[in-house]
């Protein structure tokens, strides 16, 4: 229920069959009593805290792994954590927009997945 701050796109990934991790989609299936959230540390509010995101059932959230001018490039910006759950359970799905299709190269056992 936690994971420490880390990016979802990894340049090499654009050599894949699927290239790279363009954006992530996280949809949080179940409600938190206290903690859980999704910080981006590197994105700060008008206060100077960062942004963090509460987990509420139903909640979606999507952002970019790569810069918009050069989608080969990591925006570091969209590093991410998944804080610890202090009270509850949290449960989630994710799904990462690939730049080409994942779907058939996967099949074929082109992605690396199966190594």
């Amino acid at each position: 229920q936690q994971y420490r701050t880390h990016h979802d796109m990894n340049e090499r990934d654009n050599a894949a069959p699927a290239g790279p991790r363009l954006y992530t989609f996280f949809l949080y299936l179940s409600d938190v009593e206290e903690g859980g959230e999704t910080e981006f540390p590197l994105i700060k509010r008008p206060s100077g805290a960062t942004v963090k995101v509460t987990p509420r059932r139903g909640t979606a959230l999507i952002w970019p792994s790569v810069r918009d001018r050069d989608p080969t490039a990591q925006d570091p910006r969209t590093r991410h954590a998944a804080l610890p759950v202090i009270e509850g359970v949290k449960f989630a799905a994710n799904a990462w927009i690939h730049m080409f299709d994942y779907e058939q190269p996967n099949v074929w056992g082109c992605t690396g997945a199966f190594d």
